[in-house]
């Protein structure tokens, strides 16, 4: 560790490897807290690179419980967090919309940290018991397109860390992690990011990865399509810019995207959104995100027109509404 420390002071790289030595280090109580502490200080002014990013992965579904799930093709819906704006649960709603669409989803999620209501929160507080049972997350996701995976049951090497990230009350290259750890490996994902240098570091890992991607911000710095602003996309085939208007959306407004002051609140808002009876920017804020995350689904080969009306489907027919319900009733 002191070679590692003197390193990366010095601005050299580590190789993704090392890093992931490192992690693996860290969970067998290899290293002081200190010397912990030190690196990821160290990582934080430098800048992590892609493949240190890449190890510290590798290192965590290597020591966490892995998922293996029998379907071909799904996708995460997922952002960042960390973007200040207390929006209500945009992609967690947006899943059950896609699995209701007819596609496979396989949600990672946690509790909220920065919002009033993370996807884990808006779960559990509908009775949702969670699992990490293969076989019940299997039939889940057979039965009803759709798994929720809470990070917490999986990734071990996280609980060794909490403590000094928690003490050191700054973001680390660990709060780049949680998009990119899901266990259950999917072939698809789509990530909402603050800014636009987490695109591009997200952009090359997804292109090392080999997943089909869609990587999503808001110009005004939202981790999501929020529909308040132009919005950026990069996806395996493509990267421009789109207005709300060119997508066939209205301007929204901040205040109509917020979760409200209690877990309560935000959860109103999801269960609005799954009955059609949400406000309209709300109901549109989450047609958009599940369109872009289905065109990624389909490889690209429905414009996202197509793709949008695929989502607004979902939620006018019902069939988003009934999924979430069969998932509730399957994990009780």
């Amino acid at each position: 560790m002191k070679e590692i420390l003197n390193r990366v002071i010095n601005h050299e790289m580590l190789t993704r490897e090392e890093t992931k030595n490192i992690l693996v280090g860290i969970t067998q109580g290899r290293y002081a807290e200190e010397q912990i502490t030190a690196l990821l200080t160290a990582l934080q002014m430098r800048g992590v690179s892609v493949d240190e990013l890449l190890g510290f992965r590798d290192g965590i579904l290597e020591t966490g419980v892995p998922v293996p799930l029998d379907c071909d093709r799904y996708i995460d819906v997922v952002g960042t967090g960390g973007d200040r704006k207390n929006t209500f649960n945009i992609s967690t709603t947006s899943c059950f919309v896609i699995a209701g669409a007819g596609y496979k989803v396989a949600k990672h999620g946690n509790y909220s940290a920065t919002s009033t209501s993370g996807a884990s929160n808006v779960i559990a507080n509908h009775g949702v018991t969670f699992t990490d049972d293969i076989d019940k997350l299997n039939k889940c996701i057979n039965e009803c397109g759709i798994v929720y995976l809470h990070a917490q049951l999986f990734a071990k090497a996280m609980k060794f860390v909490g403590p000094i990230r928690k003490a050191l009350q700054f973001p680390t290259c660990f709060n780049l992690l949680g998009p990119i750890v899901n266990p259950s490996k999917p072939q698809c994902q789509m990530l909402g990011v603050a800014n636009l240098d987490q695109m591009r570091l997200y952009n090359n890992v997804y292109r090392k990865i080999g997943i089909d991607y869609a990587i999503v911000n808001s110009i005004d710095g939202y981790d999501e399509i929020s529909l308040t602003s132009d919005f950026k996309v990069v996806t395996n085939d493509y990267e421009r810019i789109f207005s709300p208007e060119e997508i066939g959306m209205k301007v929204a407004k901040p205040e109509e995207l917020r979760a409200g002051a209690s877990e309560q609140e935000a959860m109103e808002i999801f269960d609005n959104v799954l009955n059609n009876k949400a406000l309209e920017a709300q109901k549109n804020i989450v047609i958009a995100n599940a369109g872009f995350a289905i065109q990624v689904l389909e490889k690209g080969q429905k414009s996202i027109e197509e793709c949008m009306d695929i989502a607004r489907e979902s939620i006018d027919s019902g069939k988003a509404l009934e999924t979430f319900k069969k998932f509730v009733e399957l994990n009780k």
